[in-house]
């Protein structure tokens, strides 16, 4: 599913005119109508009912100028809020208000605080004549907010909010909820808590990131009649990482009767310190549950005993000059180890020694697989970035805001509040041209940014997630679906994917607490219910 920026929006929008003759006013009147149609699907029938519609300045005014005629059109008796003059009002939206007017139906100007605060009295009114309210319509501000909300505007939306969540009336917004901006997510001064959004055409990418789902409420996408042509040809750069993409990037993972275990590649992983060993183990067992063939993990000698009695399938490899931490000095046995290896996986647990970071950076310059960099390892390049060349091969990055904050000099609030463009600055900082950069964001609604600016949202996860080691089984996962053939790319996705599913499965039967290693152990689970099987 592809998910367009306001800006890509507005552009559909126009294509849809311009291009294909479809008039404007034509999708507006299939968003109303449609929206009424899902609301009549969610909430029932509105007859002898009365619904506030609070209309904006814009386009996303006029939706709501639709919803309240094809709501009076049911017998439900609709009662228009302006925010602005309705002389102000233009295009489309104009069209619909004459409409409204020669309908006659109520409507009322609130363009100060003062008139704000009338509304009450207004809804109170519907009540006593015993009409109970069907659903309070947010078409106040839509996609195009990019400033925050002020004055007469944040005290409807306060109004709103107070209204829907002390009682039992639901909240529909039109588009986005009005606050929310489109391209982020993130709230601007004041935003409506919606019960449900109908949004047009697409999904934004503000929708599934930054938490946006507690304002968001259910979400619908509505075909308003723009051609799958003008989508396609848009050359939309956010995609959505849904169960269907993910199902057809994992059919390489299928296995014949005849494979065995040198079918499915073989993982290096350099990891662990004294203290850290569990951050390597974790990262073992999210390879080996994700159906890595082999895999092998290198890590200080003192820790070896601890490794091998953790993970019995898991080969190790004791580093006998590091012994304590990961240390250059052991370039050339791991230099060895890495000659038969389709992926490598380097900083779960590795701390920044100095002469770990020496290890680091010979790893980015020198190694040709694909190498994923996690933990430490991510904040040693971001000690060293002066001093990276090229690198000699595919390179994947895991950070958490905090880690990508690092590596682009920003404070990791920045990065919360604008995820999908530092995501894109992250994989510009690695970007070569002969090699695939990929960087993964972790957190609610992780983004994976490829070559090109190219990004995908992740849908999987909850809140039980927000604990240690989690990251950890990530690296593994990433790296076993290399090892099993997918590209960087499709096996961040995948493995960004069922790494929530998996998640999903234990929060839906446990509820928040469960660990890194359980969630590592029910990633068969999720493989298995994603899998297409012919």
């Amino acid at each position: 599913m592809k998910l367009p920026t306001s800006q890509e929006m507005k552009n559909l929008d126009r294509s849809a005119s311009e291009v294909y003759g479809i008039p404007s006013v034509v999708l507006m009147e299939n968003a109303g109508l449609s929206t009424v149609l899902m609301m009549e699907r969610e909430l029932g029938p509105c007859k002898d009912t009365f619904a506030p519609i609070f209309v904006g300045p814009g386009n996303n005014g006029g939706d709501g100028l639709v919803i309240g005629r094809h709501l009076h059109q049911r017998g439900c008796r609709p009662v228009f809020f302006f925010l602005v003059g309705p002389d102000k009002l233009e295009g489309d939206a104009k069209t619909n208000l004459a409409i409204i007017k020669n309908l006659k139906l109520p409507f009322h100007v609130i363009d100060t605080a003062a008139r704000a605060e009338t509304i009450t009295i207004l809804v109170k009114q519907f009540e006593s004549r015993g009409l109970p309210c069907y659903a309070i319509i947010d078409s106040i501000f839509g996609i195009g907010l990019t400033r925050d909300i002020t004055g007469h505007f944040s005290d409807v939306v306060n109004l709103i909010n107070k209204m829907s969540f002390k009682g039992t009336t639901p909240v529909v917004s039109v588009d986005t909820p009005s606050g929310m901006e489109a391209d982020t997510g993130k709230v601007l001064g004041a935003c409506v808590r919606a019960n449900y959004t109908a949004t047009y055409c697409c999904a934004k990418p503000g929708h599934y990131i930054h938490g946006s789902a507690y304002w968001t409420g259910k979400l619908e996408v509505i075909d308003i009649g723009i051609p799958p042509e003008a989508i396609y040809r848009a050359g939309i750069s956010t995609e959505l990482a849904t169960k269907d993409l993910v199902q057809q990037l994992i059919k390489p993972l299928r296995r014949k009767r005849t494979s065995h275990k040198g079918s499915h590649g073989h993982l290096l992983i350099l990891g662990g310190s004294k203290g850290k060993t569990g951050a390597a183990i974790l990262s073992a067992k999210g390879a080996m549950r994700s159906g890595a063939g082999l895999v092998t993990l290198a890590a200080p000698e003192d820790l070896n005993h601890t490794l091998e009695s953790s993970v019995a399938e898991v080969m190790t490899v004791p580093l006998t000059n590091s012994r304590k931490i990961l240390s250059v000095d052991d370039w050339p046995l791991i230099e060895k180890e890495i000659n038969n290896k389709a992926a490598l996986v380097i900083g779960p647990g590795i701390g920044q020694d100095p002469a770990t970071s020496a290890l680091a950076l010979k790893v980015y310059n020198e190694v040709r697989c694909p190498v994923i960099f996690d933990a430490d390892g991510l904040n040693i390049l971001a000690n060293l970035s002066g001093n990276l060349l090229a690198p000699a091969g595919p390179r994947i990055y895991t950070p958490h805001p905090g880690e990508l904050s690092r590596l682009l000099g920003k404070t990791p609030d920045i990065i919360q509040d604008n995820r999908l463009d530092a995501s894109i600055l992250g994989c510009d900082l690695f970007h070569n041209d002969l090699y695939e950069t990929v960087l993964v964001l972790k957190g609610a609604g992780t983004v994976i940014a490829a070559n090109g600016g190219s990004t995908i949202i992740n849908t999987t996860g909850n809140p039980g997630m927000a604990a240690a080691g989690m990251g950890d089984v990530l690296s593994g996962m990433i790296g076993a679906f290399i090892c099993q053939g997918l590209s960087p790319k499709d096996a961040a996705v995948a493995a960004v994917y069922l790494h929530g599913a998996a998640g999903d499965i234990l929060y839906d039967e446990k509820g928040a607490g469960f660990y890194a290693s359980e969630l590592a152990d029910t990633v068969p689970i999720a493989l298995k219910q994603n899998l297409l099987v012919d």
